[in-house]
């Protein structure tokens, strides 16, 4: 018995090794599976069996037809072709224009000088700084009689030193991200980029501001810029109107907040935020909320008024509609959609299915050694797919859980499972069931 749970279990993590898709959602994995777990850059052609390595990317060559690095696959349809190439062809778009937005982004800085004070300075010279051409170029030698040998040796030095260089001021940045708790996606910012530029064309000898110059004349600069920058969007509400959404939640000390924004072509701008956790939220306290920020900005301006489908939010809209009959009072659509899947969860059909998701992802990341375990057969991918609503990430979990089924099944018929205690608790029994079970995975 124990052989025969071996054997299927090996069967199973050999079909998992072959069948494994890397987290993406690119259309190169139509046509490619792993050819070994352990080398995710070890691709098959699904179509002709041809062992490919340089990943993802060089599958899609191969299919598509693309000379120079790999071989062309001899049993791609004309649609296969197209579809492959097509998404090249996006990707060195995109990569393109993320070129010219970092360029446009460098050319908004400009960190003027003081020419009296540089008249002042007589000879002075400013240092040389390193450019994005400098790692190709090298100095200007009057002497032209230099050998292509020579040449080669000075434009690896200069891209040795541009790398050296960059590496080292890379260093400075990291230890300052991870010394202040600066989260990781900050550095995508386009509002860092323009920084890093300005620090750049200011040259040596910057000095940072202080921290009352942060708190107080910047932090007001800053206000004012952008109440400035508003003023586009404020003539907008005039040419085509706006709409005003509403927003209702409670933050960790419970208090009950309330927010409202404005939305136009121009982009979506805060409005007002209101502490109502001493009043009760009827439809006439919303109403007068609403009522008198539609003042605010213009009645002529507002076209609509969006909340979710609350039943204290639609008596709001019955009173909009008597006193203001030309703005509209429309649902969230967001709400809409959590409320349609929330109705099909509900139903039996689907309801049981979604509570034993519900048991089996519990159980895993209840204890750390199956979840360890999950992650290792899984490659590292988590089966629970957080969504924008409760009930949105359940029927994404269960769209996780399908695209894991092999996985899943080596899991728990492994010998690893078997050797867990927790496997032989009610619960472990239990979330075996459930993977072993047809009537769950054919819902």
């Amino acid at each position: 018995m124990a052989g025969t749970t071996s054997s299927s279990a090996s069967n199973a993590m050999s079909e998992m090794g072959s069948s494994l898709k890397h987290g993406s959602g690119d259309i190169g994995w139509e046509y490619a599976e792993l050819a070994d777990a352990s080398n995710l850059d070890r691709l098959k052609c699904k179509l002709c069996g041809k062992l490919v390595s340089g990943g993802i990317y060089r599958i899609k060559q191969h299919i598509a037809h693309i000379k120079g690095n790999v071989a062309a696959c001899k049993k791609s349809s004309d649609e296969d072709k197209a579809k492959c190439k097509n998404a090249i062809e996006e990707a060195k778009s995109k990569k393109k224009q993320k070129s010219r937005h970092e360029a446009e982004i460098r050319q908004e800085v400009i960190v003027e000088g003081d020419e009296d004070n540089e008249a002042s300075q007589g000879t002075r010279r400013m240092p040389h700084t390193l450019g994005p051409m400098d790692r190709f170029a090298s100095p200007i030698d009057p002497d032209s009689s230099l050998d292509g040998s020579r040449k080669m040796r000075q434009q690896n030095i200069n891209d040795a030193l541009f790398k050296q260089r960059t590496h080292s001021v890379h260093q400075y940045l990291a230890r300052w991200v991870y010394e202040a708790g600066i989260p990781f996606h900050a550095i995508d910012s386009d509002s860092f980029k323009r920084f890093v530029e300005a620090v750049g064309q200011f040259g040596p000898g910057y000095r940072p501001p202080s921290q009352y110059q942060l708190r107080e004349p910047l932090l007001k600069e800053e206000v004012d810029r952008t109440k400035s920058s508003l003023k586009k969007q404020e003539e907008e509400w005039d040419l085509n109107g706006c709409s005003i959404m509403t927003d209702a939640w409670s933050d960790r000390k419970r208090r009950s907040i309330m927010n409202l924004c404005i939305n136009c072509a121009e982009g979506t701008t805060f409005l007002s935020s209101k502490e109502a956790s001493d009043e009760a939220h009827t439809g006439t306290y919303i109403f007068e909320y609403v009522d008198k920020c539609i003042e605010e900005i213009g009645p002529q301006n507002v076209v609509q008024v969006v909340t979710d489908n609350a039943s204290n939010n639609m008596a709001a809209g019955n009173l909009m509609k008597l006193k203001r009959p030309n703005i509209f009072w429309t649902s969230c659509a967001t709400h809409t959609f959590n409320l349609m899947l929330q109705g099909i969860g509900n139903q039996p059909r689907f309801k049981g299915v979604i509570e034993k998701a519900k048991s089996f992802t519990i159980y895993i990341y209840a204890h750390h050694k199956t979840l360890a375990l999950m992650r290792k057969f899984t490659k590292k991918r988590d089966i629970v797919r957080p969504g924008v609503t409760r009930f949105a990430t359940a029927f994404l979990t269960l769209q996780s859980l399908m695209e894991k089924k092999n996985e899943l099944r080596a899991m728990i018929t492994s010998d690893e499972w078997n050797a867990r205690k927790h496997a032989k608790s009610v619960k472990g029994k239990t979330a075996v069931n459930i993977v072993l079970s047809a009537s769950f995975w054919n819902g």
